[in-house]
């Protein structure tokens, strides 16, 4: 019918210029003039040694710098796209308040050296972000969702308190830094309780599993808040680790354990997105998979890696969700988002391996690591796996027929691991004033074993095995809901809410 593939509108977008309210403007202004001053402090750090601190409270090291800058970015970035997208909305203002507060919370705490004092903005930084979930407050679900992650995260703020605590009775030291001037000496059951509490605050604040519900749960969030959930709030708990990285280092049983926490949850992440049907949710559970590879970098002892993924996840995550919209617009009804087109079998599985070797082979050659027979390997492979993972799903969403996908995915792929060489070891440098960045593991029989049930699981789940069984189907469909009570059933809700 003539005129039928005009584009459908629901009326024209608010203009974020007009009648502007006050703060939301002064605080994108502000954001990003932090930015600036981030920036600058980074070139002092490299170039002038730049290193203020407040003997006992505050220490200003590589990694606070590296961190402000990435934090001030991904505020404003979310500060500025959040201009348009709340405009009108009667919560603008909370929201935009909400947003920089959460912000100036994590730029303090990566600067924190008291114990006390890092706790307590640890906690602050999970209630302010329960807060952002929970923002348009009209709806029954999103203060649920609010209420879901908010016992989550005060969950993982009393595992820090215990941990913190712990430390402090064995050390004596009220600081992170004195805590790792002590370390030598740590052990034993109150050792043993400082370190498994810090992985379970770390695992929460990732959404790793078994800690994934709040994540899954969350989708009430408006979408630059869930960009800035995605790109920073989840990283955390590699923050964390890294830390209290000569802590969780003293025994090399606690490490394989994080090894295996971390393949877990990367392999439940890629599971449960296989069987999304909405663009939100199918990110989220990507989120839990990449939280595990960036996990298990730490459990191998390349807390340096570990940063990097996750500061490269942030950039490649604040992307596709604000981008969201954009990915619906292109997705046919009855298509499901993420779906691969089904390659040729072999060839597939000869080009996803001859692209993997030649990825890992320049990522050896540009940092030397693998090249001994230690966790270095594994990092190699993870990196591997994570980046060609990346590379797939960009080729994927841009609707290339099967034969162009081969050679397109090596385009991206090769590029994108050399990147991640480069930023791995500038990362590495500037960390370099850390205890401890970098500690590989000995391989283990358990470190073979994890490593081949992680390969032989990710093909099965490549070749779509998981879908050829009905009730491990319906288990991944079950394990990957949200709690019922966030869930919005009625689209009059929806519109009552104010949101755009």
């Amino acid at each position: 019918m003539e005129g039928s593939t005009s584009k459908p509108t629901v009326g024209a977008l608010p203009d974020a210029a007009a009648e502007a309210p006050l703060a939301p403007v002064a605080l994108t202004w502000l954001m990003w003039s932090l930015f600036a001053a981030s920036v600058a402090a980074l070139v002092a750090r490299v170039r002038l040694g730049f290193a203020p601190e407040l003997s006992g409270v505050l220490a200003v090291d590589g990694l606070t710098v590296l961190l402000w800058v990435v934090v001030t970015f991904f505020g404003g970035v979310v500060l500025s796209y959040s201009r348009r997208y709340m405009a009108g909305s009667a919560h603008e203002t909370r929201f935009f308040l909400a947003v920089f507060g959460f912000s100036t919370v994590v730029l303090a705490l990566v600067a924190a050296d008291h114990l006390a004092l890092f706790g307590l903005l640890w906690l602050t930084m999970g209630l302010v972000m329960a807060e952002l979930i929970g923002v348009v407050d009209e709806w029954e679900q999103a203060r649920a969702a609010a209420a879901v992650a908010r016992r989550y995260f005060v969950a993982s703020g009393a595992f820090l308190g215990v941990a913190l605590t712990a430390l402090w009775w064995a050390t004596g030291a009220t600081t992170i830094s004195g805590v790792a001037g002590a370390a030598g000496a740590l052990g034993g059951p109150i050792w043993l309780v400082a370190a498994g509490a810090l992985v379970l605050a770390a695992m929460i604040q990732s959404a790793l599993l078994p800690f994934h519900g709040w994540l899954l749960s969350s989708m009430t969030a408006p979408t630059p808040a869930s960009a800035l959930m995605h790109a920073g709030f989840v990283n955390a708990g590699g923050v964390l680790l890294l830390r209290f990285a000569p802590v969780v280092t003293v025994d090399a049983t606690l490490m394989l354990a994080v090894v295996a926490v971390g393949a877990a949850s990367a392999l439940l992440g890629k599971l449960l997105k296989s069987v999304r049907p909405d663009v939100k949710s199918e990110l989220a559970c990507s989120t839990v998979g990449q939280m595990g590879f960036m996990i298990m970098q730490a459990g191998l002892g390349f807390f340096g890696a570990a940063i990097t993924h996750l500061v490269l996840h942030g950039f490649y995550k604040a992307y596709q969700f604000l981008g969201a919209g954009g990915r619906v617009e292109r997705t046919s009804p009855g298509e499901k988002a993420g779906h691969e087109p089904d390659g040729s079998g072999a060839a597939d599985v000869a080009a996803t391996l001859a692209t993997g070797l030649a990825g890992g082979a320049v990522f050896v050659l540009l940092t030397g690591k693998g090249t001994s027979l230690d966790g270095g390997l594994l990092l190699v492979l993870f990196v591997v796996f994570t980046t060609l993972h990346a590379a797939r799903g960009a080729v994927e969403h841009a609707s290339l027929p099967t034969t162009v996908r081969y050679g397109a995915v090596p385009l991206v792929f090769l590029p994108a691991v050399t990147v991640y060489a480069f930023v791995y070891r500038g990362v590495s440098a500037l960390l370099a004033d850390l205890p401890v960045v970098t500690a590989p593991t000995e391989l283990t029989a358990l470190h073979g074993l994890v490593a081949v049930a992680f390969l032989v699981a990710y093909a099965a789940t490549e070749a779509g095995v998981h879908e050829r069984s009905r009730r491990l189907y319906a288990a991944l469909l079950n394990a990957g809901q949200p709690a019922s009570s966030t869930v919005l059933t009625n689209a009059t809700e929806y519109d009552d809410g104010g949101v755009q």
